[in-house]
């Protein structure tokens, strides 16, 4: 009686994983594939091919004066 029991319950642990798996590799064409934002994620602008902070072009604006790479006085 027990291994009746233990062989039902495998058969069906088998039978209901073997219903989940898809028979073959789903085709996935490169036409389809849709990039989302040049990969910079949220909060983030692709500018001249690197991405940027969109809090970091607005401090940018900000500025009013620029000393070598830094910026010396704000609005």
């Amino acid at each position: 009686m027990i291994r009746l029991i233990a062989f039902a319950s495998f058969a069906l642990a088998v039978a209901t994983s073997v219903q989940a798996m898809s028979p073959a590799p789903l085709p996935q064409p490169d036409n389809m594939i849709t990039q989302a934002r040049m990969g910079c994620g949220p909060g983030m602008v692709l500018v001249n091919g690197v991405c940027v902070a969109r809090a970091t072009m607005r401090q940018a604006r900000r500025c009013a004066r620029w000393n070598g790479g830094v910026c010396a006085v704000w609005y």
